[in-house]
C-alpha cells in the first residue's frame, strides 16, 4: 500500500469511481481476450471478416458516421469539463489532454482516414457509450482529489511529454495507413514506414504511451484502471490483427510483431 501511495492519490470514498475503476479494467481486458478468441467489435477489417454481421446491413452505418459517433460525446464531455473543474494545472492538464485526445481523433475521421467498410450501429453506440463515461468518470475522479494528500512522486510533469510523444506517434502512423489508400481502394495492403517495419500496429503502441501520459498526469486509481484495461484490449487487437494479416497475405513477415518491436 505505501508503494500504491507513492503514485497514486488516495483512493476516492466514492462508490461510482470505484465501481467503474472495477467495471472498466474487467470489461476491457474481457473484450481485448475475445478479440484474440475471434470476438470481435466490428468495424475496419474485421467487419469485413464477418460474415453474418455483414447480413445486417439495416443494422449498419459507414464508418466515418460510425467512428464520429464513437469520439463526439468524449470530446464534448472534455470541452464542457472546463466549466466545473478547478482551476488547478492537475485537472486543467487532465481536462486538456482528454479534450486534445478526442479533437484529433474527429479530425482524423474526418481528413485522415480512408474507410472501406461499415460499422455496425450497436458497435458504434457501445464504444461511444465507453469512451464518453471513461471520460466523465476520469474528470469526475480527479475532482475528488483536492484535500487529500498528493502522490509522494508528481508525475504529471513527466506525463505530458508522454502524451503528447503518444498523440504526435499515433497520428504519424494513421497518416502512413491512410497513404495505402490514396486512391480509395478497398483492398488492404502490409503497412510500411515507421515502425510498421517492426509491428503490425504501431499506433496502438503509441496510443498506449498517451494514455500511460494521461495517467501520469491524473494518478488516480480510476486513470490506472482505464490504462490497464486499455493496454489489454489494444495487446487483444493487435494480436488479432498480426493474425488477420497473416491469413490473407502470404508474403507477410512472420518476424513482424503484433504490438511491442521485438517483444510481442
Amino acid at each position: 500500500m505505501s508503494l500504491f501511495r507513492k503514485f497514486l492519490f488516495p483512493p476516492p470514498s466514492s462508490l461510482f469511481v470505484n465501481a467503474m475503476s472495477f467495471i472498466g479494467v474487467i470489461s476491457l481486458c474481457a473484450i481485448g481476450f475475445g478479440e484474440i478468441r475471434g470476438k470481435h467489435l466490428n468495424y475496419s477489417k474485421f467487419w469485413r471478416s464477418n460474415p453474418e454481421k455483414n447480413l445486417k446491413k439495416e443494422n449498419s452505418i459507414s464508418s466515418t458516421k460510425g467512428m464520429l459517433t464513437v469520439y463526439t460525446p468524449a470530446f464534448v464531455a472534455s470541452m464542457v469539463s472546463f466549466g466545473f473543474i478547478e482551476w488547478q494545472l492537475r485537472p486543467l492538464l487532465l481536462s486538456s489532454t482528454l479534450a486534445l485526445h478526442f479533437c484529433k481523433r474527429i479530425v482524423e475521421v474526418l481528413f485522415v482516414h480512408r474507410y472501406s467498410g461499415g460499422m455496425m450501429l450497436d458497435t458504434s453506440f457501445l464504444i461511444s457509450l465507453s469512451y464518453f463515461l471513461s471520460s466523465v468518470t476520469m474528470i469526475y475522479s480527479q475532482s475528488l482529489t483536492p484535500g487529500h494528500p498528493e502522490p509522494a512522486l508528481d508525475l504529471k510533469y513527466i506525463g505530458v511529454p508522454l502524451f503528447l510523444l503518444g498523440i504526435t506517434g499515433n497520428f504519424y502512423h494513421h497518416y502512413l495507413l491512410s497513404k495505402l489508400r490514396k486512391n480509395q481502394s478497398d483492398g488492404y495492403k502490409i503497412p510500411s514506414g515507421g515502425l510498421f517495419g517492426l509491428a503490425v500496429c504501431p499506433h496502438y503502441l503509441f496510443e498506449i504511451l498517451g494514455f500511460v501520459g494521461v495517467t501520469f498526469i491524473a494518478q488516480t486509481l480510476y486513470a490506472l484502471a482505464f490504462t490497464l484495461g486499455t493496454i489489454s484490449y489494444l495487446m487483444g487487437r493487435s494480436y488479432a490483427t498480426r493474425k488477420w494479416y497473416l491469413a490473407h497475405f502470404k508474403d507477410f513477415p512472420r518476424e513482424r510483431k503484433a504490438l511491442i518491436p521485438y517483444i510481442f
